[in-house]
């Protein structure tokens, strides 16, 4: 049924009757609904919190019709109320058959106001500092949960199953069960010149979860939605913000009522989109009359919006004034109901809640407070947030808890120490990355226990780890390799010490000997792999070269961003198959043995990431990203047989370009000065399989081309939905890629390493150009790229296609 009614109180009392009105899908109140009794003049409005009540001697009709702008229309029969309720409103979907009638220029005249006034309302505009104590809260649910249920049947899970069916909810009409709670309380500081932000978590019960960069995701420094900004960021895409500069582009308005409340009018704007297939929202909003701010907005998506797997999103922001004049948010809450593929899997019902108390604006106490920033941003979690008791958060949550959210909570103290979870959880993450721990041993990846190649033949790997449960600031790792083909052992040992976390410091100790296959990238398909042989490009010979190296490095990083690593290396390589043999340059048994110290300055502002105890992974930086490295080979040093040195940079970042979607970009350039076998030059990257490769040149083939001076440009343009937005149900994205390079050799690299044999080329100055397009997001998760070669036209071989297609696989939301 499209309608829901809970019992509240007490039983029925004979024509008195009052309530409450949520909006199904996020449980928010809805302001001024308009319930009347079928076929009559009789009726009442809810007030502006979504209370109403209501006598009479006697019922006008059988039967309540309940309706709102955005929502549909809900008939009830009074007979089935009880003397207190709960009505919820399903809301609604607008479609390409929709017209907005009446008052269209009134509500132009509306939206132009809100725009005009944005200054005043805007707080990020109109106050130089503020500070607030921010309360959050983020529940998870699993909906659809049958098949959970069914695994959980299976006698070793059955204490599970008590404990799924004991806390199952099914207030809203459908089963979910409540399986995550975290809630935080911060104090947040703002100011506009210089911009400082800061945020001091006092408090975090996190239910589980004990990562401080996760911690620290949950606070509201990257939580920051402001609908006064002409985009609102959801799930890392740019939406059209309904109050945007150029809304009428692509908004339709009206005004669908209006309220007095203590004297002040205020209008209901309703808006929908334009047109199909751009990244719009679809609500309404409350708006004061005279400072024309937002006193509520109602923000919707659907399944059609260019986000995966998304069932259904809504967003809404409360603001209350702070004085006569001021109004400031109160409240924010986020609902996302994710299905994965079908109502068959399991899904997720998420809510974020954020809460907004004891605003301060233009207050010398936050100018003071932002002194102690040693950067422009700064998140300090304070000692012993997380260990916080019940009496603290009682007296500290701005709203209760619910008898439901109360159940979440000891549910999880439940679930985690069974032995049956703790059983699954492993096995999950087994599953998943290939690593299993043992006690204070970690083994895996189960991944390369077994692959093969055309050198090796069949190969085995077996790795063992230390992890944090062994020391926490020592890791090692080691593993031993052996192919049945080349008859040859190989193995890595490594050493990491982490002193200290924040900032980063480490040391690191490495030694290896195995076959070099390149750099590898996440998320790329290397060589190595045993998928590599159905998806290699034909005719192209394989190439095969040993590593042995050693390395120790020390890393150190400021709080600015800044970090330096040091390193000292030494390199033997030993060609194998297809590239030209050691001997060729000169005698003894490792005659390609380099021994090298290197500098690499690396400055990356505001970068965010996500921490395991050990390593991190980096979610980028709002701002570009640059390197610079100086290496120095050194003959006879520690068995070094060449003198050289090598000056490479790049800067690479992420552009978010709304509404036309995200570029990103990567230049890089180098000057080697020595005379050096190839294996110490530049080597551009080639790709010789069918499998996309992000950094790669795809049409070139790899040890094509190498130089002792180059520089290069990666550069991505993903521009959303594109040529597909007339059918936005397939969620298509279109991108196009472009990729060069220009590059020299100099004659003494050329007479050293162009020998009889040889494939190598140099671009002496042209450009290689290869440029792509296709189709990204296909079933959520596949990628196709066609990529034309197009220069250099008169150094082309003959064994190298102008054209191929090429495949991979991207997750992306």
């Amino acid at each position: 049924m499209g309608w829901m009614v809970l019992l509240q109180g007490y039983l029925w009392a004979q024509n008195d009757l009052s309530g409450v009105v949520r909006d199904k899908h996020s449980e928010e109140l809805v302001p001024f609904v308009s319930i009347q009794f079928k076929n009559t003049n009789t009726g009442f409005i809810a007030d502006s919190a979504g209370n109403f009540h209501f006598s009479a001697g006697q019922w006008p009709s059988d039967t309540l019709e309940i309706s709102n702008v955005g929502y549909e229309t809900q008939l009830v029969p009074v007979s089935t109320l009880k003397k207190t309720v709960v009505i919820y409103l399903e809301p609604k979907t607008y479609d390409d058959g929709v017209v907005v009638k009446a008052k269209v220029d009134l509500g132009l005249w509306l939206w132009k106001n809100i725009v005009k006034h944005k200054p005043e309302n805007d707080r990020f505009r109109r106050f130089d500092n503020f500070y607030y104590e921010l309360y959050n809260k983020l529940e998870m649910d699993l909906k659809n949960i049958k098949s959970i249920q069914k695994i959980a049947s299976i006698k070793p899970f059955r204490p599970m199953n008590e404990l799924i069916n004991k806390n199952l909810d099914s207030s809203e009409g459908v089963k979910v069960l409540p399986t995550y709670l975290t809630e935080s309380i911060s104090d947040y500081y703002f100011q506009k010149k210089p911009l400082r932000r800061r945020e001091e978590i006092k408090g975090v019960n996190t239910n589980g979860i004990k990562n401080e960069s996760m911690v620290k995701f949950l606070g509201g420094m990257d939580q920051v939605i402001n609908i006064y900004n002409d985009f609102i960021n959801v799930f890392n895409k740019e939406f059209i913000s309904p109050v945007s500069s150029n809304g009428d582009f692509y908004y339709k308005y009206n005004v669908s009522d209006t309220q007095r409340i203590g004297g002040i009018k205020y209008y209901h704007l309703v808006f929908i989109p334009r047109r199909q297939g751009m990244n719009t929202f679809e609500g309404d909003c409350w708006v004061e009359g005279g400072s024309f701010a937002v006193q509520k907005m109602n923000l919707r998506l659907d399944k059609k919006a260019d986000i995966n797997f998304l069932e259904r999103l809504s967003l809404i922001q409360e603001y209350k004034k702070i004085n006569d004049s001021t109004w400031f948010i109160s409240k924010d809450k986020l609902v996302v109901d994710f299905s994965p593929f079908n109502n068959r899997v399991p899904g997720i019902i998420g809510r974020k809640t954020s809460t907004y108390q004891h605003v301060l604006v233009n207050d010398t106490t936050v100018k003071k407070q932002l002194l102690l920033n040693k950067t422009q941003e700064a998140i300090i979690v304070q000692a012993g947030s997380g260990q916080k008791d019940r009496l603290y958060w009682d007296s500290a949550r701005h709203e209760g808890l619910s008898t439901t959210e109360m159940g979440i909570i000891r549910m999880m103290d439940t679930i985690v120490n069974a032995a049956p979870f703790q059983k699954i959880t492993k096995q999950v993450g087994f599953l998943a990355t290939g690593y299993i721990n043992i006690g204070n041993i970690e083994l895996g990846s189960a991944y390369n226990w077994f692959t093969g190649n055309a050198w090796e033949g069949f190969r085995t790997r077996f790795d063992i780890a230390s992890n944090k449960h062994f020391n926490k600031k020592f890791r090692w790792h080691t593993y031993l390799a052996y192919g049945f083909g080349d008859k040859k052992l190989k193995g890595e040992g490594e050493l990491f010490y982490l002193p200290k976390k924040d900032p980063r410091q480490y040391w690191y100790l490495d030694y290896k000997k195995d076959l070099d296959f390149g750099q590898v990238y996440f998320g790329e398909i290397t060589s190595d792999n045993i998928f590599a042989f159905a998806i290699r490009k034909p005719n192209i010979p394989l190439k095969f070269i040993g590593l042995e190296k050693w390395q120790l490095e020390f890393f150190n990083e400021t709080r600015g961003g800044f970090s330096t690593l040091l390193g000292l290396n030494g390199r033997t390589y030993t060609p194998l198959k297809n590239l030209v043999p050691a001997d060729s340059f000169g005698t003894g048994s490792h005659p390609l043995r380099a021994t090298e110290i290197s500098l690499r300055l690396r400055y990356a502002f505001q970068e965010k990431f996500i921490e395991s105890h050990f390593y991190r992974s980096s979610l980028g930086s709002p701002y570009p990203i640059v390197e610079a490295t100086v290496s120095k080979g050194v003959s006879g040093l520690l068995g070094g047989r060449y003198s050289y040195t090598k000056i490479q940079g790049s800067i690479s970042d992420n552009i978010k370009t709304p509404p036309f979607g995200i570029i990103s970009y990567q230049a890089y350039g180098g000057k080697t000065f020595g005379t050096l076998p190839y294996t110490f030059l530049n080597v551009a990257p080639g790709n010789e399989l069918y499998y996309y490769n992000k950094y790669a040149f795809n049409m070139m083939n790899r040890y094509e081309f190498i130089h002792d001076q180059f520089l290069g440009i990666n550069f991505e343009h993903n521009i959303g939905n594109g040529i597909f937005k007339a059918i936005p149900a397939l969620k298509f994205r279109q991108f196009y890629t472009v990729k060069a390079l220009w590059g020299s050799l100099s004659d003494a690299n050329k007479a050293l390493n162009f020998r009889e044999g040889h494939t190598f080329q140099s671009l002496d100055g042209k450009t290689y150009l290869e440029v792509g397009t296709g189709i990204d997001n296909i079933l959520h998760f596949l990628r196709v790229d066609f990529i034309w070669r197009l220069l250099p036209k008169d150094a082309l071989r003959s064994s190298t296609e102008k054209f191929g297609v090429f495949g991979s696989i991207r997750l992306n939301l």
